[in-house]
């Protein structure tokens, strides 16, 4: 299978976005990643690199060529250089709807004009952002799921006026990297996995919020009904506090509704720095968090 493109630009060197850097440059691309933090890029892969490690994850991509694909992806603060011959540029952002609509703008003012552009927002529909582009006829949301932790798949929505041609290519660009993809075929918010993921996380948060269940015996319990190794509270861990609380108040935002608004202890969490796995702290204490130890579903230990 045929690479559809030459050069991949990721804007944002965040804990996806450098994610999606290494395996774009892992599946022959050229890569090159925008942001505007100079160390953004060493910082985040050391964070990923040691994270992986604490909690003995093996990576989809071989640690023995992590240094050298990290040595071939060009970082620059600068959008006109990093931007320049790209073929398609990614955006992995914070989820807030000014900021991406912002760098799609820029985006827009420094990619050649063939280049195509895409989304990484986990719930919001590239309809929202495509116009600031000026292109938005060669917009699209793609949306990974932690792909070097082997969630090998990514959400692919168009707008209200992406090209079928468009479409193909961001089908073939995800198929590239090794992930499946999820077509969605009408505008949702969280688009295909996260939608429905976005239901647990919500009833979670509600009632551990609210003080009706621990979070530890939400974890428990969805772990030893799925035989997952990981519950929702520690999932939202790994994704970062912060970043649920951005999404779900795009929900809240779009509805208006009481019900869909995140309960006021998450914020607190927040406002405390305990963001998660980033930090050392969220619901769980990182980076040995007692989920993942032997006492943790061993009902005889209380």
């Amino acid at each position: 299978m045929n690479n559809p493109f030459e050069k991949v630009t990721v804007v944002g060197a965040g804990f996806l976005g450098t994610q999606i850097a290494l395996l774009s440059a892992h599946s022959g691309y050229k890569v090159s990643i925008y942001d505007t933090k100079e160390s953004a890029f060493e910082d985040t892969y050391n964070r990923l690199t040691t994270d992986f490690k604490n909690k003995k994850i093996t990576p989809a991509i071989p640690w023995e060529k992590w240094d050298d694909l990290k040595k071939s992806i060009t970082f620059s603060t600068d959008p006109a250089v990093a931007l320049k011959d790209t073929d398609f540029a990614v955006e992995a952002v914070f989820e807030d709807l000014e900021i991406k609509r912002k760098v799609f703008k820029m985006m827009g003012e420094n990619a050649p004009a063939q280049a195509i552009f895409a989304s990484n927002s986990s719930s919001m529909p590239i309809s929202r952002m495509e116009d600031a582009s000026g292109r938005p006829e060669k917009c699209i949301n793609t949306h990974f799921y932690l792909p070097l932790q082997g969630m090998y798949m990514t959400d692919l929505a168009g707008g209200s006026k992406t090209l079928p041609e468009i479409m193909e290519k961001g089908d073939a660009w995800i198929r590239s990297l090794g992930c499946v993809p999820l077509r969605v075929n009408k505008e949702i918010l969280g688009f295909c996995f996260n939608s429905v993921w976005r239901a647990i996380k919500k009833q979670s948060l509600y009632m551990w919020g609210n003080g009706f269940v621990d979070f530890r015996d939400i974890d428990r319990a969805w772990r030893i009904f799925s035989k997952m190794p990981i519950g929702p509270f520690g999932f939202m861990d790994t994704v970062g506090l912060d970043v649920v609380y951005d999404i779900e108040m795009v929900y809240y935002n779009d509805s208006k509704d009481p019900k869909d608004k995140p309960p006021e202890a998450l914020m607190q969490k927040i406002k405390n720095g305990e963001l998660g796995v980033k930090t050392g702290k969220g619901f769980y204490t990182y980076p040995n968090p007692e989920f993942l130890g032997p006492d943790f579903l061993d009902p005889k230990k209380k």
